[in-house]
């Protein structure tokens, strides 16, 4: 054989990653390339989950590798999640990587259904993933999970097991409380809460924890932007002019905080009729990325107002996991790739890489 593992990997590395339009090599995504007699092999790391995608990446890399005259070539492609650059100063909580806080500016834009897909949607691409229900007025997770009456379990009579459906480990106050039993508290309770259920849950492994923020910027949204290590944050927000009055608000208060936007989705951006195929954009059209125009931050993609989106969350089995192979999960799984991109390209959290210096007298 006339080539070098050299050679082999640069033309690997040259090869443009179909998710994020860049080279591997940029990625540093080549990490083996061996030639055992005839045969080539060549492993590709990629820094956000994908499993969908690895079949296909892997062939067109082979593919290229035989348009340069190699005969037996093997390609595997994997993916590894790492810890990113957070807010200020604030430490990573034990057992999570990243977290992702989804919010919106107002209530009734979809955010819940938006950020329970996200979770399941990066499950599925082969991440291990969690959610917290921050929404301590107005908890759905128990709902939407299929988890009613569930309790979390406790092995030390201080720290809570979070439970576990469809892949995810998830927490919510809504495991706590009747599910009729109002949440009558002021503000310092709640953030107390919240702080409870991030720092008191076991969270086990995580790639990325999902927030399923309250709507509005009152006190839980500046708890979390103050004193949780936020990766980055999702803005849901429908097309109408009202709706993108107040998630532009949300928006600013996560730059004023220093937490990263990682793009914005538009819910409910057309209606499709169940009985005729009409399609209508009841509330608008285009504004969720004339928003990101404005802002310079990525639009992650649309989603379409269907009922059947309501009908599975309702029943506790979301679109993601109800209908995995339809195009509805693959419009969340397209937008969880991109999640997840943004946070790959993010600055690695290189604080617990370095060993603490101690300065003593001898």
């Amino acid at each position: 054989m006339s080539f070098t593992e050299q050679q082999i990997a640069e033309w690997v590395g040259a090869l443009i990653d179909p998710n994020t339009q860049k080279s591997f090599s940029a990625a540093k995504a080549v990490k083996a390339v061996r030639i055992v007699g005839d045969a080539v092999e060549a492993n590709l790391e990629l820094g956000y989950p994908a499993a969908s995608q690895f079949a296909g990446i892997a062939g067109d890399v082979e593919a290229a590798l035989r348009a340069q005259g190699v005969a037996q070539v093997r390609v595997n492609v994997g993916s590894r999640i790492v810890s990113h650059t957070v807010q200020g100063n604030v430490k990573l909580l034990p057992g999570v990587r990243n977290i992702v806080a989804v919010a919106s500016g107002k209530g009734g834009v979809g955010k819940s259904t938006t950020a329970v897909n996200l979770a399941l949607a990066l499950a599925q691409e082969g991440a291990r993933v969690g959610i917290l229900d921050a929404d301590i007025y107005g908890p759905s997770l128990p709902q939407m999970l299929g988890l009613h009456g569930e309790r979390p379990e406790s092995e030390d009579g201080k720290t809570m097991l979070p439970l576990r459906a469809h892949g995810l480990q998830a927490n919510s106050v809504g495991f706590l409380v009747d599910a009729e039993q109002p949440m009558v508290w002021r503000g310092p309770m709640a953030t107390q809460a919240l702080r409870q259920l991030l720092t008191e849950t076991n969270w086990d492994d995580l790639d990325y924890l999902v927030v399923d923020m309250p709507p509005g910027t009152g006190d839980i949204q500046l708890t979390l932007a103050q004193s949780v290590p936020v990766t980055g944050a999702v803005i849901v927000t429908t097309p109408q002019d009202i709706a993108l009055l107040d998630a532009r608000k949300g928006l600013k208060m996560f730059e004023k905080v220093g937490i990263p936007i990682l793009g914005i989705v538009e819910n409910m951006s057309i209606h499709i009729c169940s009985n005729c195929g009409h399609a209508e954009p009841i509330f608008g059209a285009g504004g969720g990325a004339k928003m990101c125009a404005d802002y310079g931050v990525p639009f992650l993609g649309s989603l379409p107002l269907d009922i059947r989106i309501r009908e599975q969350t309702d029943s506790g089995t979301p679109t993601v996991v109800a209908d995995p192979h339809g195009p509805l999960a693959e419009a969340y799984r397209g937008i969880a790739r991109q999640v997840a991109i943004a946070i790959a390209e993010k600055a690695r959290d290189m604080r617990f890489k370095f060993p603490n210096i101690v300065v003593q007298n001898t």
